[in-house]
């Protein structure tokens, strides 16, 4: 169904939305209906907004971007952190611009939280102070997820032991707000997208061993074409590591790598690790929270 069907139909203008882990496709995918629909694509994956992580985010190429307009990629310092809230504010103006240009948007990426925040809104979570932050971000993984379990024992159970900025989140909010982030979220929402807007969802299934191999074909891809160096550029700016920046997949296994604390062949394998299980995480989340989104396969070979 074209962009102009689903709008003629129901009287509202499209938005088209191909999601998926990471190394799944997505990218070529959005490329190829961009051309062929006069689309602009949006960036809806967090580490492609930051300005610093060109290659370890698998940003698309220059001659990728010369194919079709693209939108919010390299657009964050590294020094900023950017919300979900944040990013949906961008989102929305990127969007109103390609229908007022009579253009197709189209929002590519794997940060779910990212995509409902925009198109279901966001639940009033109070401002973090930050002295709390700033508090909660020096504990280290297991002494915020134990601390978590102590304070706030519903998100605990929601929550992978391992998802330390998700456990990090959800215990800067109890401790600000003296509340759960579960009771928050069942809030009402406000300013989502979805209601205003022709959906066309697509979400890319890759099998797992397929998936695998690509995503460790990708981290030896961006070895190549200088990570490391990105990665030195960005430590030398001095940073804190509590920036989402300098958490993305693979920065801190690089990061190790430069201080020798890791081997390169440990920094290698903790970063195809760490890619895949974020991958994983990714994949759940879709299909718990979008499962009755349309599914294509994604193409192998």
């Amino acid at each position: 169904m074209s962009g102009s069907d689903t709008a003629m139909g129901s009287g509202k203008p499209p938005l088209a939305v191909i999601a998926g882990p990471t190394a799944s496709g997505k990218s070529a995918m959005a490329l190829e209906m961009a051309e062929a629909e006069k689309g602009v694509i949006i960036n809806a994956d967090a580490s492609q907004l930051y300005a610093e992580l060109s290659i370890l985010s698998a940003r698309p190429s220059a001659a990728e971007m010369a194919r079709a307009p693209h939108r919010l990629f390299g657009v964050v310092d590294g020094a900023e952190s950017c919300t979900a809230a944040r990013w949906a504010e961008l989102a929305r103006a990127e969007i109103a611009a390609a229908h007022e240009a009579g253009r197709l948007p189209i929002l590519v990426g794997g940060t779910g939280l990212y995509l409902r925040t925009l198109l279901e809104g966001i639940a009033p979570v109070p401002e973090i102070p930050d002295e709390v932050r700033a508090d909660v971000r020096r504990l280290s993984t297991g002494e915020v997820r134990a601390a978590l379990e102590r304070e706030d024992p519903a998100m605990a159970a929601r929550l992978h032991p391992h998802d330390t900025q998700r456990n990090a989140r959800a215990l800067e909010v109890v401790r600000a707000s003296g509340r759960s982030l579960a009771s928050w979220q069942q809030a009402e929402a406000d300013g989502g997208l979805g209601a205003e807007v022709a959906l066309r969802p697509l979400v890319i299934d890759i099998p797992r061993p397929a998936l695998v191999e690509r995503i460790d074909a990708r981290v030896g891809a961006m070895w190549r074409e200088g990570a490391l160096e990105e990665v030195r550029h960005l430590a030398a700016r001095g940073l804190s590591r509590t920036l989402p920046v300098m958490r993305a997949i693979g920065v801190p296994p690089l990061l190790a790598l430069l201080a020798g604390t890791l081997s390169e062949e440990a920094a290698l394998a903790r970063w195809r690790l760490d890619t895949r299980q974020y991958a994983k995480r990714q994949a759940t989340w879709l299909r718990n929270q979008m499962g009755g989104w349309p599914r294509i396969p994604a193409r192998l070979g």
